[in-house]
């Protein structure tokens, strides 16, 4: 199964640098059921990985122009904040089971795996169902609007070690107005701070293989490279669209191991 998760961990990189986004989503899911990790454990790796992935990114779409920092700075001031009390002073303190049903436990593991192939399946709807966001479609973007939306995603980040690009992306066009490969470059660098300041609140938490993550980090940037070769050569949108059913049907996967077949 180790080798099928190298090969996945390079399709994470390719799917950021041709879409620019979702290929996170499956982090977690390829270090659980691939690499046999505890979700616990993965989910902090995820972070360190998409955090790293994401950076390089970022560096290669500032290199374009294509980073705006005041937005980074609106968002990333409540979602960086958020990701850290989240990973430093919250999940540290959850218990391993949560409550019981008859005989059938709802640990911490599960919970987790289960709300996160949620996440999956929001994310496949908004990918397969997404149209063309242009900056015209406008929403009032008051600050108590940006930190909320910033509180959100780090949330999604403390919580699930997700970067949350499909939520971002759209927030960053409608909301600042960016285009979209503005909100692109932007999301990578949001998404870059917020796990890496995660995986900084994880730190002395529980052993690091830091050999292993750097290893799948390495393979998903070349992945992002590949991925930004073949950008302007293939239709991104049926690619966006074909790796959302590919996530919808991931996420039943993962609700169905989960829930039924354990």
């Amino acid at each position: 199964m180790e080798a099928a998760g190298y090969i996945a961990s390079l399709f994470i990189g390719v799917t950021l640098g041709l879409i620019g986004g979702g290929g996170s989503i499956l982090t977690v899911p390829v270090l659980v059921y691939l690499f046999a990790i505890s979700p616990t454990i993965a989910i902090s790796y995820s972070l360190f990985i998409v955090g790293l992935t994401s950076l390089i990114g970022a560096f290669n779409n500032y290199r374009k122009g294509l980073v705006n920092f005041r937005t980074v700075l609106l968002f990333g001031s409540s979602s960086i904040t958020t990701v850290f009390i989240a990973r430093k002073f919250i999940i540290p303190f959850l218990p391993d089971v949560f409550f019981t049903i008859g005989h059938f436990k709802v640990t911490h593991s599960l919970f987790v795996m289960v709300v996160f192939a949620m996440l999956m399946l929001a994310a496949s709807g908004s990918m397969i169902s997404s149209r063309n966001i242009e900056p015209g479609e406008r929403m009032n973007a008051k600050p108590a609007r940006l930190v909320a939306y910033g509180f959100m995603i780090g949330l999604v980040t403390g919580f699930l070690g997700a970067g949350g690009g499909f939520l971002l992306i759209p927030a960053l066009v409608l909301l600042m107005k960016l285009p979209i490969k503005e909100a692109i470059g932007t999301s990578l660098l949001i998404i870059a701070l917020n796990s890496l300041i995660g995986f900084v609140g994880d730190i002395g938490r529980h052993p690091i293989d830091w050999m292993f993550i750097m290893l799948i980090s390495a393979i998903a940037i070349a992945g992002i490279f590949i991925g930004g070769y073949f950008n302007q050569r293939v239709n991104s949108e049926k690619l966006k669209k074909g790796f959302g059913w590919f996530v919808l049907v991931m996420g039943i996967y993962i609700i169905i191991r989960e829930t039924i077949l354990n």
